[in-house]
């Protein structure tokens, strides 16, 4: 039944204009800012406000706003059949860098996309995809069934191909055949699969997905993310590839290039702090251990 509702209220949203959509979206995320645990919240603004240094008021106006945008981003998967028709998400979604991706795929070599969630996060993939990247978006498999067949039926809809978390030897096989391996990386993984670095002058455990890929596919790390613009659409960047050396020290290998995927992503959120969700729980694992 889940997945027809979504079904219907993704035919309804593609009646209406996507600028009458964001606004829908925008005021359901605001109605449900009311619903979100203060506890929570809380977390959420003494977090923005130890990494940003800006006042209480301000912190609660950030983490409010990151929040919101949740019912925008809504909106535009619900109208993915829309989005992709005629090239409309072209001039919705602008790409800057693109040049970096295009060139790995000229030579067929297939690099890890880095991002996170940020924006609309789940955009970024389908404007890759209907820019002509070939794109392997990693999922995690809902505890709803029905809302995992709906959203990995929509993003395969926009040209993505979907594997789960657990589907690592798929993403070793299709690096090798010149696909784009997109992970969110910013969130916090658990203590054996992470490493401790530098992250808003915090101890930080981080996820090694991207350089570990890298470091065994001699594959690019491309850092992307997505952005609004001013006129309501968005604007993605991608950075230029790094590459993960091969020394005798694998764990050192795989730590410098984490942290250069870390520093990206730390000046992208002080330039854009309303864009990242905050209500993550980013730093759990290392106050586990006392270090936070």
């Amino acid at each position: 039944m889940g997945y027809y509702l979504m079904k219907l209220l993704s035919w309804l949203a593609c009646r209406f204009s996507m600028k009458h959509c964001n606004r829908l979206g925008t005021f359901l995320g605001r109605l449900s800012w009311a619903v979100v645990p203060n506890k929570r919240k809380k977390m959420a603004v003494d977090n923005i406000i130890r990494c940003l240094a800006v006042d209480e008021p301000e912190a609660r106006r950030i983490a409010r706003a990151s929040w919101v945008q949740f019912g925008p981003m809504l909106m535009e998967v619900l109208r993915y059949p829309e989005l992709i028709k005629d090239g409309y998400i072209r001039e919705y979604v602008t790409i800057e860098g693109l040049e970096y991706l295009q060139e790995a795929i000229k030579k067929k070599q297939g690099g890890i996309i880095a991002t996170s969630h940020s924006d609309s996060w789940e955009l970024m993939g389908a404007a890759l995809a209907q820019y002509g990247v070939p794109l392997v978006g990693v999922a995690r498999k809902q505890k709803d069934g029905a809302m995992d067949r709906f959203i990995n039926e929509y993003r395969s809809l926009v040209g993505m191909h979907i594997t789960y978390t657990s589907g690592v030897r798929e993403m070793f096989r299709m690096i090798q055949e010149g696909w784009m391996i997109g992970l969110i990386t910013d969130q916090d993984p658990s203590l054996r699969d992470g490493i401790i670095l530098d992250f808003f002058n915090r101890k930080t455990n981080c996820f090694t997905g991207p350089a570990t890929l890298a470091r065994f596919q001699n594959a690019p790390i491309f850092h992307g993310q997505i952005m609004h613009r001013p006129d309501g659409g968005h604007h993605i960047k991608i950075y230029p590839p790094i590459y993960v050396e091969k020394t005798d020290n694998k764990k050192a290998d795989i730590e410098q290039a984490t942290q250069k995927v870390m520093d990206l992503l730390e000046s992208h959120i002080r330039e854009y702090p309303e864009d990242w969700f905050w209500l993550h729980d980013r730093w759990k694992s290392v106050r586990s251990i006392g270090l936070d």
